[in-house]
């Protein structure tokens, strides 16, 4: 597990060791006064943290009462029991502390991807000018590379946009005249003259920069148990101690219980089963960000998945070549293709995997078709209907895909020899990923930007019967928040900036941490750091057995306490029995916890989901 701490965590570390080994050598050589380090250097920050608690917002917590027990043991000089306690508080509020979520948008990343400057032409001249300054009808010149200023319309020229910015689309879109363009998309190849229909304040990427911004989960703020209980408790504390003194008249009683109710091993559970949990998962790669989302995610009943580098790898693939003679044909295309920088021309010559290219001459791009050029003396293309059509090339076999693959057609002197299919394929586990999940009782959603087709392809391959397409980032939060108002907790597992608003909605977002942006996994809660999506019911089930041993860490240390309490009020214990009694609640939460470390999902997680009852409505088809 890969500790890192902070200046700050570094110094409160050194002093609960300072006070640690006070007390023990203090204990073993019965000095006494080494016990006033602990009660400094612990007690005093617990005293300041109760007063500030008390003043600012009469917050009547665990502090009250741990800092009453300290002064009370101090006055009646059971000087070690003070530094005991203190000691243990302090452990207890730096694990938590550290365990605490750091969660901050770096938002500021995503405006910084805003184009700041736009090509302007007016009365037949370029300038370049503000994008701020940019206004409804203005005529932008978008250069190949460049990123598009504002949302517009095409009026001359044609190209292929990356719109995975804000669709997650894997492919390039092909986009002519009339066509729709978008702030913040990338323009990969042709130069264009477009029509702005929006300024840069009201586009689609300023649009996508607010949901972010405004994209919070409103039930994600989980009080933490041992709170729950700690203002009860001191209740019952100060009742039990007031009463046993006006009926024994012997303070030290009172302080004993006061002692023994001292919820360390409450302040203790969360934070230890956590931090073993997040060691657990680390092993996996698996970040998480804070423990409340643990918590969260325990209760989680709806997995929504993007598709594009999600359940999918993100980048087409040839999946299929079609050929009476695929060897020539393939060094053919390979030959032509490798004179391209298109995604799917790099993904033909990466399928072919070979050096021995043939001389290609008169090389031509025809964007957003497909390439030409002449090799051995033989005119070849290899490009979609469109380009063969605008050649008179006739198909033989005008086999349409099926499942929204990409057919690349390759000619040779004006004939077809062939086609190869390409598509955006599997993450190798993702349906595996899906049954077990299924396994835990949880419900599968596909949301993507993908078209119907696709998306249906990709759904019924792993068993998903839940599934919307052409979604855009407001369609996946909208559908979040329409699952919560129907209360279900609904985590959310993407990899673009443009699932950044859902991860951010969705009660716990998980992001795949290596291929994904920066933007998303800061939106996220978890990020799978190895891209691993078959831990995800990993992370699930030990979500779950974490609140499981937090729960039963506190059932326990509270039965101990009122064991404890029973014999203080008899006069059964002194102060420092009492202290070290109730210790082994502590030693008890902590040993419990650390089982979290070794923690694998298992046969009996599978069973224990079957009794929470939570899938009787579950996997209905909503589309």
């Amino acid at each position: 597990m890969n500790l890192t701490f902070s200046k700050e965590q570094k110094i409160d570390i050194l002093l609960i060791f300072i006070s640690a080994m006070s007390l023990i050598v203090g204990f073993i050589l019965s000095i006494d006064y080494l016990s006033w380090i602990s009660v400094i250097l612990c007690g005093i920050p617990i005293f300041k943290e109760c007063a500030e608690g008390l003043i600012t917002e009469f917050d009547i917590k665990a502090d009250l009462l741990v800092s009453l027990a300290i002064i009370a043991s101090i006055i009646i000089g059971e000087i070690f029991a003070a530094g005991e306690i203190a000691t243990i508080m302090a452990i207890g509020g730096f694990l938590e502390e550290y365990t605490v979520a750091k969660t901050h948008g770096r938002i500021e990343q995503l405006i910084n991807m805003s184009p700041q400057v736009a090509t302007r032409i007016k009365n037949n001249i370029e300038e370049k000018i503000s994008v701020e300054n940019v206004q409804v009808g203005d005529i932008l010149k978008i250069l190949p590379g460049e990123s598009i200023p504002t949302d517009g319309i095409i009026i001359k020229g044609e190209t292929s946009i990356d719109q995975s910015t804000l669709t997650g689309e894997s492919l390039p879109v092909d986009k002519k005249e009339n066509d729709e363009v978008y702030s913040g998309t990338i323009n990969l190849y042709g130069t264009f003259l477009m029509k702005t229909t929006k300024i840069s304040q009201e586009s689609s990427l300023q649009k996508l920069i607010r949901l972010v911004e405004s994209s919070k989960p409103e039930n994600a703020k989980i009080v933490r148990t041992a709170d729950k209980w700690a203002t009860m408790i001191v209740v019952i504390a100060f009742t039990a101690a007031i009463l046993t003194y006006l009926f024994t008249f012997e303070i030290t009683r009172s302080v004993t219980i006061l002692v023994v109710f001292c919820p360390c091993a409450l302040v203790l559970a969360t934070p230890t089963a956590i931090m073993a949990s997040i060691g657990n998962l680390t092993k996996y790669g698996i970040l998480v960000k804070d423990g409340e989302s643990l918590e969260e995610l325990a209760h989680v009943d709806e997995l929504v998945f993007d598709k594009t580098g999600t359940l999918t790898y993100g980048t087409p693939k040839v999946v299929e070549v079609v050929s009476d003679n695929p060897k020539e044909m393939m060094q053919l295309l390979a030959s032509l293709e490798s004179q391209s920088e298109h995604p799917l021309a790099k993904s033909i010559v990466k399928y072919y995997n070979k050096n021995d290219f043939l001389e290609v001459n008169n090389f031509k791009m025809h964007i957003g078709k497909g390439v030409s050029g002449t090799i051995n003396g033989s005119r070849i293309i290899a490009g979609n209907k469109k380009l063969l059509k605008e050649e008179n090339i006739l198909l033989k076999c005008d086999d349409e895909s099926k499942n929204g693959e990409i057919a690349i057609y390759v000619s040779k002197d004006e004939e077809i020899i062939g086609k190869v299919l390409l598509a955006d394929t599997i993450r190798k586990n993702s349906k595996e990923t899906i049954w077990k999940l299924k396994g835990l009782k949880i419900k599968t959603t596909l949301l993507t930007g993908d078209n119907e087709k696709t998306a249906r392809f990709i759904a019924n391959k792993l068993k998903i019967r839940n599934v919307k397409f052409n979604c855009l980032p407001e369609d996946k939060t909208e559908y979040i928040a329409r699952e919560q108002i129907l209360k279900h907790k609904v985590a959310m597992i993407g990899d673009g900036i443009n699932d950044a608003p859902s991860l951010r909605k969705a009660n716990v977002g998980i992001a795949m941490g290596d291929i994904g942006s920066d933007i998303s996994v800061e939106a996220a809660n978890i990020a799978l750091i190895n891209d691993n999506i078959e831990d995800i019911p990993h992370l699930i089930g030990i979500a779950r057995k974490t609140i499981r041993i937090i729960n039963i860490g506190i059932g326990f240390a509270l039965t101990l306490n009122i064991i404890a309490i029973g014999l203080a009020i008899l006069g059964l214990i002194n102060p420092i029995e009492g202290a070290l009694i109730h210790n082994i609640g502590s030693v008890f939460v902590i040993i419990y916890s650390a089982t979290l470390v070794n923690y694998k999902l298992s046969k009996k997680d599978f069973e224990k989901s079957k009794k929470l009852g939570v899938t009787k409505s579950l996997n209905k088809p909503i589309t």
